[in-house]
């Protein structure tokens, strides 16, 4: 096996290992766009908060500790398209009442129809979109 299917499956198991263990430590399902809403009402769950932290610092350790470069397609994007591009997301997490984690890790793996639903809409977004930024204009 090549060095990117390795990498692929030990995230897929570590992510997976990851929701499980939230689900029974907590009983939540570790939806990131979900805990983000959690994080910021009131009063905020420090979980939370916590949860959000250790997402983002491992970004920082991959980049600042490992070394590990940004993607070329982020830095050469510009920061307008990057925030309207997580502000399409979040619209998108709240029409689909969920994110990809939510339904792609922790719905389909309860047989959500619902969730797959989602998934597949969002999986065919995603690959419209990458088509239309690699082969058009």
């Amino acid at each position: 096996m090549t060095l990117a299917i390795l990498s692929a499956l030990g995230g897929g198991i570590l992510i997976g290992g990851a929701a499980v263990f939230m689900k029974a430590a907590t009983g939540h399902i570790p939806g990131v766009s979900g805990i983000m809403g959690r994080a910021i009402i009131s009063p905020p769950a420090l979980w939370c908060w916590a949860f959000l932290a250790g997402i983002v610092g491992s970004g920082v350790m991959a980049r600042f500790v490992w070394g590990w470069s940004v993607p070329v397609s982020f830095s050469q994007s510009g920061w307008p398209l990057l925030m309207l591009s997580g502000v399409l997301v979040g619209v998108g997490t709240r029409l689909a009442r969920g994110c990809t984690s939510g339904h792609g890790v922790c719905g389909l793996g309860n047989l959500s129809s619902r969730s797959l639903i989602a998934v597949l809409c969002f999986m065919v977004t995603a690959g419209l979109v990458v088509f239309a930024r690699h082969y058009t204009g």
